[in-house]
């Protein structure tokens, strides 16, 4: 292996030795690095800080980036979260690694990041959220949420056993991570922490001290809320509107006790169960002293139209923030347990999302589609003497799996699809960089109603087709329409691009093992 690589990574210092002295200095040897991969569901880059300061201060996500690298062109392979997942254990794309949608469950015999590092001497481990039906494999340690979890008094499955946590999700998950780092890892090995947070995704229930926090801000409405979808005929079709889809008992906990509040979504009962059945008597208690009169005012002022549409936004931000508030606050307390401990300088520290979300955006929630704000994912890496600042390459979450396998000093399978991120950690800018990135999402017809696509980005223009019960192609322009409203595919003037993105489409398949092409 190249001797820069190992000094990247931590292996080995090579003390210099004097020209006139006839016996060499012993070699330094110092421990592997540590790697710490946090991962929160559903966490949008616009609400981090270090990306955009319009909606949420996340000074502890921030510090991450800060004190190391923010990736500003950081997407995923397949916009869902099981999937995604799948994508980030194998370095592989959704149709090598079998798992192209939620109803799939995750084939635990194949090659996976952390099976490799297990064999060369790292401990492994796994916290919180899993989401993959099968059990993890390949972790010394598994520790998992049940599903998607609950926000309240979790179910938990600890290397086969269920067990029920008292407590909210974000700091229970926090709460067995660190006591695994501190009493239950094996002290001479380096280890591998998959810390994998449910937090934000739906239904956004804030811990009950955070409850409230965010009433005094009124977050600006984006430009494209009222979205009529003109020349885009999948993004028309979708169930995922704030507007028509988002419900008022489940989404926005408008379950009032008189019983008087229907909705027509099917979602009303599981919204009145998680109060009825995850709390306890004093969380029930915080609960309604804060949702009884939000409720109580709803029913009063009746608001239809744009008044309801953006009253349901206002209820949506602030209930996704205060959830953001509580993953930030204990990222910090991993952080200063790290500090405390001296194991912050040689640990990688990287954050990440599953995937993006919308925030309105489109008049949207969830995520799914390749448009910008699903398809891009936040990234923020701590590498120890390693580039600080920003980092505007193309990267894609089949790039983490080599970047962890590289930097533990093992060899990267040829099978594995992403790139590690090491050179440009190291501040490198390699010629052989990727110049286009590869999607395809599968999961139709389900949930949100999103049609099939695939597609292609570069820097500047993003090619899409919507297949399957469907044929619609569309281009954009993302320097001159980074919304992403104009689709241009089909007029003048745009024929040469789009023969270029065609072709680089099949480019893609041919390198990535697709054989079951959608774009001819």
């Amino acid at each position: 292996m190249d001797k820069r690589i190992l000094i990247a990574s931590g292996l080995v210092a090579i003390t210099a030795t004097s020209s006139c002295s006839s016996a060499k200095k012993p070699v330094e040897e110092k421990k592997p690095m540590n790697i710490l991969f946090i991962m929160s569901d559903d966490h949008s880059y616009q609400t981090i800080s270090a990306y955009d300061k319009r909606y949420a201060n996340t000074p502890n996500i921030d510090r991450i980036g800060n004190e190391g690298a923010k990736f500003t062109n950081s997407f995923v392979a397949n916009s869902i979260s099981g999937p995604s997942r799948a994508c980030m254990l194998t370095g592989k794309h959704s149709h090598i690694n079998g798992f192209t949608n939620n109803s799939k469950r995750f084939d635990g015999a194949q090659q996976t990041f952390p099976k490799l590092l297990q064999k060369e001497g790292y401990q492994t481990a796994v916290i919180g959220k899993w989401h993959l039906s099968s059990d993890p494999t390949g972790f010394d340690y598994w520790n998992i949420l049940i599903g998607q979890g609950q926000y309240y008094q979790p179910d938990f499955i600890e290397n086969g056993v269920k067990t029920q946590r008292k407590g909210y999700a974000t700091d229970v998950t926090t709460d067995i991570a660190l006591d695994w780092l501190d009493s239950k890892r094996d002290n001479s090995k380096p280890f591998c922490l998959l810390l994998h947070h449910k937090a934000p995704h739906r239904t956004w229930m804030p811990n009950t001290k955070d409850l409230g926090m965010y009433d005094d801000v009124t977050f600006p409405l984006p430009e494209n809320f009222y979205d009529n979808y003109e020349g885009r005929q999948a993004a028309a079709e979708q169930e995922m509107s704030i507007i028509n889809d988002m419900d008022l008992v489940y989404d926005l906990k408008m379950a009032d006790k008189e019983n008087e509040i229907h909705t027509k979504t099917g979602l009303e009962k599981a919204g009145r169960g998680m109060y009825n059945s995850r709390m306890n008597p004093e969380e029930k208690a915080a609960w309604d002293a804060y949702y009884d009169p939000i409720i109580k005012d709803f029913k009063e002022k009746k608001r239809t139209g744009k008044a309801l549409a953006e009253w349901k936004y206002q209820r949506y931000m602030r209930d996704y923030m205060s959830v953001i508030h509580s993953v930030d606050q204990n990222i910090g307390r991993v952080l200063t347990y790290l500090e405390e401990e001296g194991l912050l300088e040689n640990t990688i520290i990287v954050y990440t999302s599953d995937q993006g979300f919308y925030m309105g955006e489109h008049g949207w929630f969830d995520k799914r589609f390749m448009y910008e704000e699903s398809f891009r994912t936040p990234l923020l890496v701590r590498y120890p003497g390693g580039r600080i600042g920003d980092i505007n390459e193309l990267v894609q979450n089949i790039d983490y799996a080599p970047t962890f396998l590289e930097l533990a000093g093992v060899e990267v399978p040829a099978d594995i699809q992403g790139a590690s991120l090491l050179p440009l950690l190291a501040g490198e800018k390699p010629a052989t960089w990727r110049k286009s990135l590869y999607y395809h999402f599968y999961e139709y017809p389900a949930e949100h109603a999103v049609k099939r696509h695939c597609g292609v980005r570069t820097e500047r223009y993003k090619l899409i087709h919507f297949y399957n019960d469907i044929d619609i192609w569309e281009l954009y322009d993302l320097q001159s329409d980074p919304m992403e409203m104009n689709n241009l595919f089909g007029k003048k003037g745009y024929e040469e691009i789009t023969k270029e993105l065609k072709t680089e489409l099949g480019r893609l398949e041919k390198q990535y093992g697709v054989t079951d092409s959608v774009f001819k």
